[in-house]
């Protein structure tokens, strides 16, 4: 992985083998642990997509890939256990067929490349619910 960072931009570039949360993740080793991520490309393998249901479990889907990164966007946030990332994507199948979600897990095969704006540590943070999912909370910034 290497970063480059330029006032509030960070550009990422993800090389094969390394995991895209877990990479974005690290970059609180660096500073950086609050940003909206704008877009992410490139391509992908060993991929973990689903959505959220009705009653607040999360489905999940496992394609072997590799896929096409079409779009990624989402947020990093401080979070239960570290930094943590919420992240969706749209991804193509080797037939152009499109696949969409919540994005759990995908390693990459080629590159990955991704944009994040970062914010001030203190913008939002993640918080447990009593369902599957971790809730996004605004920080009193006063």
């Amino acid at each position: 992985m290497e970063f480059s960072r330029i006032g509030d931009d960070v550009l990422l570039r993800l090389d094969p083998g390394e995991e895209i949360h877990q990479s974005i993740q690290s970059l609180s080793e660096h500073g950086i642990d609050c940003a909206v991520i704008t877009s992410g490309i490139g391509r992908v393998r060993d991929i973990q997509m689903g959505y959220l249901d009705s009653d607040g479990i999360y489905q999940t889907l496992v394609h072997e890939g590799p896929m096409e990164l079409l779009s990624t966007q989402g947020n990093l946030a401080p979070g239960p256990g570290g930094p943590f990332t919420h992240l969706h994507t749209l991804m193509s199948d080797n037939g152009h067929s499109v696949h969409g979600g919540h994005l759990y897990h995908a390693t990459i095969h080629v590159v990955g490349e991704i944009h994040l704006r970062v914010l001030d540590s203190n913008a939002m943070k993640r918080v447990p619910t009593d369902t599957d999912f971790v809730a996004l909370k605004f920080c009193d910034m006063e």
